[in-house]
């Protein structure tokens, strides 16, 4: 079977966030989309948020789907409030608004992906997925401890629907536990370390470290062997199916032409884009 290997590795630099004092945000994905395909972006916010002054708002999206993890604290939104452990696709698809309003002392670490969806699903009816901390499927056996957010690993599989096959999963090993993982060979993957380390085919990933797979262009299932350090180690890895299509990205909209992020554009601001929480609820999914 083919063995995963690391192909990149980097930290990401702290930045000032957009919610201003009180957060830190990484950019943790570089080197452009036909690298990181489907991964557009991924965002780590670190928030200590200690007045009462509301930060944040409504804002569009389209043409790609958001998926945020919340690794640590509490998010307390008007509309859209997460705990530890919490997961949530939306996907904006033909065009959606959502509300990132914080009003309150909040103290969290959020990490919030796009995901590129494949052309023929661009246009998809917007939707809200839900999968709740204690729903999470877990595996827990002989210091490995992991959580599946989505997708199939290790003999369980996340009750969360694609458009683009992804997989999510949190992994705690303690110190110098080994595990294996299959998953298939074509699918772009990197793992984030959020504490402690983990070698892989002979090499370190420390804390606060990008690790990048090597990819193979194949239908056959990889191995993903990790074994962590001595202090232990806590990281979640990400893996999902290149689209192999080019995409424009401006502002919040992902789209197939700037013809299209124009339209986009017009349609926002006509209020053609209706917000997230009134669409049917068969969009609407709680797991």
């Amino acid at each position: 079977m083919i063995q995963r290997t690391i192909a990149s590795l980097y930290t990401p630099p702290d930045e000032r966030g957009f919610l201003g004092a009180g957060h830190i945000a990484r950019s943790v994905l570089t080197g452009g989309f036909q690298k990181t395909d489907p991964f557009i972006f991924l965002m780590d916010d670190w928030l200590d948020k200690k007045n009462d002054e509301p930060a944040g708002g409504p804002h569009p999206h389209a043409g790609f789907e958001t998926v945020s993890l919340l690794i640590d604290g509490e998010i307390k939104e008007m509309l859209e409030s997460m705990k530890k452990g919490d997961f949530q696709i939306m996907t904006a698809g033909s065009g959606t608004i959502h509300t990132e309003t914080i009003e309150g002392p909040t103290k969290g670490r959020l990490f919030q992906l796009w995901l590129n969806l494949p052309r023929k699903d661009r246009q998809a009816t917007p939707r809200i997925q839900i999968l709740p901390a204690e729903h999470v499927p877990v595996v827990n056996k002989e210091g490995v401890y992991m959580r599946l957010y989505s997708g199939s690993l290790a003999g369980i599989q996340s009750p969360i629907q694609h458009y683009t096959p992804l997989i999510v999963a949190e992994f705690e090993l303690q110190a110098g536990v080994g595990t294996s993982v299959q998953l298939p060979a074509s699918f772009n993957a990197f793992l984030y370390v959020i504490s402690g380390s983990v070698q892989i085919a002979g090499k370190a990933i420390n804390h606060d470290q990008v690790a990048w797979l090597d990819v193979f262009d194949t239908e056959e299932d990889s191995q993903l062997t990790m074994q962590a350090g001595e202090q232990g180690v806590r990281f979640v890895l990400y893996a999902a199916k290149p689209t192999h299509e080019a995409i424009v990205s401006y502002g919040p909209f992902i789209a197939d032409t700037q013809a299209e992020i124009a339209d986009l554009y017009k349609q926002y601001r006509n209020g053609a884009m209706k917000h997230i929480a009134t669409v049917p609820e068969a969009q609407k999914l709680t797991y």
